[in-house]
């Protein structure tokens, strides 16, 4: 059975001044540790259930009162029947400002979507569809990095290029086994697949400081360690695609 999440933001959402009360969660539920503290602060009991068969919370987008829509402040827990142009959906009814980190994290990851299709078009237009096929992996990971991260659901095992997170490390790390070259410094004379590569890379790192700011609380101490893993296994997977683009692996003919 895959683990479940529990963040600050969902209890903030189902608690209200001065309830108290009991949260039911699913054994093995991992807590946040802001999700701890806020547990503490509110005097919130929780109950551990094997199979619970009930919805923890109001997050269904349509809750309606006297025909119109209700939102919830993720926040604050403040109920609205309209949604300000400076919130947007964190799930279902929940909103959350644009400014929320989480929401900078999936702009984060949107943005890194079109990059990997700017880099295919590159890679076709240079006769390398090998290496656009290869990038389609890499944005299949990304999809289930910002499924895993709206649905608060566990991320599923990496796999990327043909290897798991272990192997990736491995790879990325000894270049000389595995691509047959020793690391490869960049510089704009090995062209333009490989500075764009390297470009890439650069920008999923940059992803990776934006998960730790929406994951991670005050002692940094991080909630989502699944996706901050899958984040460093695509750098690595991009850091072999530069290396063997470097080596000249995606030349016709040649094996990758």
């Amino acid at each position: 059975m895959k683990k479940e999440l529990l963040s600050d933001v969902e209890l903030r959402a189902w608690w209200r001044p001065g309830s108290g009360g009991t949260y039911h969660v699913r054994q093995g539920t991992i807590l946040t540790p802001a999700a701890r503290d806020f547990i503490r602060e509110k005097n919130i009991q929780l109950c551990w259930d094997e199979e619970p068969s009930f919805e923890r919370m109001p997050v269904d987008p349509m809750p309606r009162r006297g025909g119109k829509v209700r939102y919830r402040n993720a926040v604050t827990g403040g109920e609205t029947d309209t949604k300000g142009e400076n919130m947007t959906h964190l799930r279902g009814n929940l909103l959350v400002p644009k400014t929320h980190p989480r929401i900078a994290f999936r702009g984060r990851l949107d943005s890194l979507m079109a990059q990997v299709m700017q880099v295919q078009i590159t890679a076709l237009e240079e006769g390398k569809p090998a290496l656009a096929d290869d990038l389609d992996e890499v944005m299949g990971l990304l999809r289930n990095i910002l499924a895993a991260e709206v649905k608060e659901t566990p991320l599923e095992a990496v796999k990327l290029l043909g290897m798991d997170s272990a192997q990736l490390r491995y790879a990325s790390h000894h270049v000389r086994e595995s691509v047959g070259i020793d690391h490869p410094v960049p510089n704009y004379r090995m062209g333009k697949l490989c500075v764009t590569l390297n470009l890439l890379r650069t920008q999923v790192r940059e992803a990776e400081l934006s998960a730790a700011r929406a994951f991670s609380d005050g002692d940094g101490v991080c909630g989502r360690e699944d996706i901050m893993e899958g984040l460093n296994r695509l750098s690595s997977g991009i850091y072999i695609l530069f290396c063997r683009e470097a080596a000249g692996r995606f030349e016709r003919g040649k094996q990758r």
